[in-house]
C-alpha cells in the first residue's frame, strides 16, 4: 500500500494566535489530528492512534463513513429502491452480524483511498463560484478529496462520484474581540461538505455520509490534575425532540420516541453533563433535531439547476452559524458548537472500546503503542456523527426536517455539510 495514503495533508489557519490546524489522511478521509492552541497549551481534540497507519486496525476513528452511515438490515431478498421515477435493487453486505450491515459494509468508504485535488479547479461537484472561496480571500483554507464508487461496491447500485471538501475558517472579527473583554475566544471553524452524483442514467442508490469523529476536550491535559479520559464531565446540548427506537441489533424500528423527561433530553437544562443519568451501556443513539426556525441548505439539488454561479457554500461559511449541538468542558475551557443541514446526530460514547486494544496518542498521555494496554476505554469520547435517520427510505415516519429519504437518483446532486466552531474561555476567568 502506498505510503502517501497515510501521509497527512495539513491544513492550518494563517499566523493566528491561538491557532487551529487539521491533519487529514487520504486513507478513509480520516481526520488524524485536530490541533488547537489556546492559553499557551496545545490540544488535540480528537481521540485516536499515534501512528496514521494504525487506522487500518483502529477502524471508524475520525474517518468518513459510507456509502451509508450506521446500520441497515440484511435480508435474503434484494431491497427495492424507487425515487423520481427511477428504480433499482439493493443487497446490503453483512459485517456486524448476519442480518446487519454496518457503516457501508465490510469494505466501506473508511477503508478506501481518497485522492486530494491539489488544484480545486479539477473539482466537478463544486461550482466555479464555490471554488473562489478556496483561493484564500474569504479566510478559507481547504482541500477537496474525491473517489468513484463503482456499481455493485458492497452491494450498492450505481456508479457514483463523491467529492468531499475539508476546510478551516478564520475566526470572525467581533467574536475575537470578545476575548479581550473576558468572554469567549472564537478559534476558528472546521467545515466539511460532502457532494455526490450518480454517473449512470436511470438509477437510484442509498447514500448517507458522515464523519465518525470522536472528541475529548480534556484528553490533552495530561500534565495537569484536570487530565481525564472520560467525557462524563463534559456538558452536552442536543437540540432534539426525538430519538429513533432501535431493536436489539441496533436497527431502526421506524418509531420515534420523545426525549422529554428521559436521559436523552440533553437540552432540558443548562450545562447538562453527559455523566448524569448515564445509561448502563453508554450512549449509541440517533437524535432527530427539532424543526429548524430558519431554512438551511438543501440536501438534494437538481443537477440541471446547479450552475457555475451556484454558491451553496456562501451561507455555510458565513459568521454567526446557528448551533444544533454543543459540547463543552469547564476543565479545559473549550467548547464546540455544530451546525448541519442533516436531520439529526448519532451520539456514541465509545462503548465498544477497550484499553487493551488499539493505541492512544502521546499528547493524550498514551504510549502510542498498538495494543500496549493504555488505549481509550468506554466513555473516553463523544462521537457526534451528523447524518439522516437510519434506513430512512424504509421508515418514512422517521424522516426529519430535511425530508431526506437517503436515496439519490440520477440527475440529482447530494449536498451534506457539517460545521464545527471551536471556542475557548480561560477556566480562570
Amino acid at each position: 500500500m502506498a505510503d502517501t495514503h497515510f501521509t497527512p495533508v495539513l491544513l492550518a489557519l494563517p499566523t493566528l494566535t491561538p491557532s487551529l490546524a487539521l491533519e487529514i489522511l487520504p486513507h478513509g478521509l480520516t481526520l488524524h489530528r485536530l490541533f488547537v492552541q489556546a492559553d499557551g497549551r496545545t490540544h488535540d481534540l480528537l481521540i485516536g492512534p499515534e501512528l496514521p497507519s494504525h487506522h487500518l486496525t483502529q477502524k471508524y476513528t475520525n474517518s468518513i463513513i459510507g456509502r451509508y452511515a450506521n446500520r441497515l438490515p440484511v435480508s435474503p431478498a434484494p431491497i427495492p429502491l424507487s425515487r423520481n421515477g427511477h428504480a433499482a435493487t439493493f443487497t446490503p453486505v453483512s459485517n456486524e452480524s448476519p442480518t446487519v450491515s454496518l457503516h457501508g459494509g465490510p469494505v466501506g468508504f473508511d477503508s478506501l483511498q481518497w485522492s486530494p485535488l491539489l488544484d480545486p479547479s479539477h473539482s466537478i461537484l463544486f461550482s466555479d463560484a464555490e471554488k473562489l472561496h478556496l483561493q484564500g480571500g474569504a479566510g478559507v483554507v481547504g482541500v477537496i478529496f474525491n473517489r468513484i464508487s463503482e456499481d455493485g461496491e458492497e452491494g450498492y447500485p450505481g456508479r457514483i462520484l463523491v467529492e468531499a471538501l475539508v476546510s478551516l475558517l478564520n475566526p470572525s472579527g467581533p467574536q475575537v474581540q470578545n476575548a479581550h473583554e473576558g468572554g469567549e475566544l472564537h478559534l476558528g471553524s472546521v467545515v466539511i461538505v460532502y457532494r455526490a452524483k450518480l454517473l449512470d442514467e436511470g438509477n437510484v442508490t442509498p447514500i448517507n455520509l458522515t464523519q465518525h469523529w470522536g472528541f475529548n476536550l480534556d484528553a490533552s491535559l495530561k500534565d495537569t490534575p484536570e487530565h481525564s479520559l472520560t467525557v462524563k464531565d463534559h456538558s452536552l446540548t442536543i437540540n432534539a425532540d426525538h430519538t429513533i427506537a432501535l431493536d436489539s441489533l441496533g436497527l431502526s424500528t421506524g418509531s420515534l420516541l420523545p426525549v422529554t423527561g428521559t436521559h436523552h433530553a440533553h437540552a432540558e437544562k443548562p450545562s447538562h453533563k453527559i455523566g448524569e443519568n448515564w445509561p448502563t451501556s453508554g450512549y449509541d443513539e440517533f437524535y432527530n433535531f427539532k424543526p429548524r426556525s430558519t431554512p438551511t441548505a438543501a440536501t438534494r439539488i437538481p443537477i440541471a439547476e446547479f450552475t457555475s454561479t451556484t454558491d451553496l457554500l456562501k451561507d455555510v461559511i458565513a459568521p454567526g452559524s446557528p448551533s444544533l449541538v454543543e459540547l463543552a468542558s469547564a476543565k479545559s475551557g473549550l467548547r464546540l458548537s455544530f451546525d448541519s443541514n442533516q436531520s439529526g446526530v448519532q451520539f456514541y460514547t465509545n462503548n465498544f472500546a477497550s484499553e487493551a486494544k488499539g493505541a492512544r496518542k502521546k499528547i493524550h498521555g498514551g504510549s502510542g503503542l498498538m495494543n500496549g494496554g493504555d488505549s481509550y476505554g468506554v466513555g473516553s469520547a463523544a462521537f457526534l456523527e451528523f447524518h439522516e435517520p437510519l434506513a430512512a427510505w424504509l421508515h418514512p415516519s422517521t424522516i426529519g426536517h430535511s425530508g431526506n429519504d437517503t436515496l439519490l437518483a440520477s440527475g440529482e446532486l447530494y449536498n451534506n455539510f457539517v460545521r464545527l466552531d471551536v471556542w475557548f474561555k480561560s477556566p480562570s476567568v
